[in-house]
Order: structure tokens, then sequence, then C-alpha cells
């Protein structure tokens, strides 16, 4: 009987003895060998690189938003000191651009892009050169041409879903575009349109540096998984302030209070129209709008707050002012 192998049933194990060979024990499977334990200056280095990844990634963010932002705040104060025609005009290649950017997403259902661009334009210049009422004729005449121009299709495949889709192009980006123009030709329509845009995206960057710092509750997971209930708080707080602080400082012609009760309006409006935004993007699967800015979206990921705001800016100032 070998010493490593079991005895018989009903014999005891034999006894180890000095002549016995050495037992060998058998080696430490790999999944048990012991690793030597991290040192402790190691586990501070390995936690500090994820954060300074983190701070370094925020801070190009950052840094990508400012250069993003100079053009087009030069661009909109131009347009907005010439006002006229030339306002007019910038804001029409501003919505041309939304909308193409809104029908290439939804191609797939074939819009009338044309007849989007169309009722588009006939709204700016009914804002222009008339007012509400006749923006009101070109928003039911657009219907009509919406179909005329889709019957004269060698194709009919999703008719309705493309009509359907043109039309919610120009609601959502051609009348906001046309009320702008509307509060250009108010008097002091310059500085109020300042005013809204100050205010929209002043509270967009404080929503946006308020919820890195202190967001803690989602606002809408289903929608945009990164707002927070604080980010929003202090998104609103700031673009009152923005709108209130430059209205006051700059435009004789605007009383303190009315400021703050049509700046707050302004910014309960923008972060609505940033959410609607992210529930159509959700809807159609994708990041962006478009790649006209770059990294950072296309135009109408950033007019989306305005499109809102705007709207509701030139009502509140109707009833105000």
């Amino acid at each position: 009987m070998s010493y490593f192998e079991d005895p018989p049933d009903g014999e005891e194990p034999r006894r180890r003895t000095r002549s016995d060979p050495p037992q060998r024990r058998p080696a430490p499977r790999p999944d048990r060998e012991r690793r030597p334990a991290p040192r402790p200056d190691r586990e501070r280095r390995a936690g500090r690189r994820p954060e300074r990844k983190r701070r370094r990634r925020q801070g190009s963010e950052t840094r990508a938003r400012v250069l993003t932002a100079i053009p087009a705040i030069l661009f909109a104060v131009v347009i907005i000191a010439y006002g006229g025609e030339i306002f007019a005009a910038g804001l029409f290649g501003l919505g041309v651009l939304a909308m193409h950017e809104l029908y290439t997403l939804m191609r797939r259902v074939r819009p009338i892009d044309l007849a989007g661009f169309i009722a588009m334009l006939g709204l700016v210049l009914a804002a222009l050169y008339g007012g509400p009422q006749e923006m009101l004729i070109v928003l039911l005449a657009s219907f009509p041409l919406v179909f005329a121009l889709a019957v004269i299709r060698p194709r009919r495949e999703n008719v309705s879903w493309g009509i359907a889709v043109t039309l919610f192009g120009v609601l959502w980006i051609g009348l906001p575009i046309a009320h702008a123009v509307l509060i250009r030709e108010l008097p002091n329509g310059g500085g109020l349109m300042l005013d809204i845009l100050i205010g929209t995206f002043i509270g967009d960057t404080c929503a946006y540096f308020g919820g890195r710092a202190w967001g803690r509750r989602r606002l809408a997971p289903l929608i945009s998984p990164n707002k927070s209930l604080e980010g929003l708080l202090a998104g609103i707080a700031g673009g009152t302030l923005a709108f209130w602080g430059f209205a006051v400082a700059y435009q004789d012609w605007f009383s303190g209070t009315d400021a703050l009760i049509i700046g707050l309006c302004v910014a309960l409006a923008a972060p609505v129209g940033d959410l609607f935004e992210s529930m159509v993007k959700r809807d159609l699967e994708t990041k962006d709008t478009g790649s006209f800015f770059g990294a950072h979206g296309g135009v109408l990921d950033r007019i989306d707050a305005a499109l809102f705001s705007v709207v509701v800016g030139y009502y509140a100032a109707l009833l105000i002012l």
C-alpha cells in the first residue's frame, strides 16, 4: 500500500516513519496565488487618474463651448443692430439650416422640404411687413401648399407622415423665427431681443455648471438623463437675473419689476424648449441634430431653447410693457 493511498476498510492508516519519503504538497492553483498587496501611494495615484481625466475633459468641453459661442454671439449682435431686412434674412438662414437638420433626421418619411422653407419664408415676410394677422393667413395657407407639393411627387409612400413632419417643422421652427422678427419690429425691439437671448443663453450656461456642481436629482431621466433638478433651478435663477441685470443697467425704458417678470418667463420657457428637443432626439435615437458646430451639434441643438423663449418673451412683453 502506498503512503498516499487510502487504507482498506477495517484497517487503520499506517503511521509515517523516518524512512518514508518526504510528503509533497500539491502546487497551489493559479487562482489562489497570493498577489502583493497594493501600496497606498499606488491606490491614491490610481484614484486620481480618472478624476484628472474627467476634469481635463470638462475643461476642454467648456473651452469648446466658449469658442463656439463667440462667433454666434457676434452674428446675433450684428443682425440685431441692423434690424429690418438684414435681421429677417439672417434669421431665415438660421431657420433653413435648423429645418433642414430636422427634415434630414426624418428623411425616411419623406418630408416636403421645399414646402417647409416656403412657409417659413412667408411667415418671416408677414412678420416683417405685416403682423400677427398676416402670419396667421400664411400659416393657414401653408397647409394647402404642403398638400399641393406632395401631390405632384411621383411617389406616394408615407405621404401622410411626410405632410405631418413638414408642418411640424413649420410650427416648431418657422413660427418662432417669425416671432423673433415681430420682437425686433417693436419699439425698443432690439434691446428686448438682446435681453431675451441673454436670459436664454446665460440661463443655459448656469444650468450646465449648476448641474455639474450640485446635480443630484434627475429631472427627466427618460428624456435627458444628464439634466438635474438642481441644474434647472440654477438656470432659472441665472437666466432671470441676467435678463433683469442687463435690462436695468443698459435700458432706461425698462423698469426693474417688469424686467424681473419677463426675465422669469423667459427663464422658465428656455429649459422647456431644451427638453422638447431632447425628447425628439431621444425618439429619433440620435445624439445631435447635425454637425454645423462640430462636436457641439447642429443649429437646432443651439437654438432649441430660444425657439420657446422668444415666443414667450414676445407675448410677455406685449402684456406687461
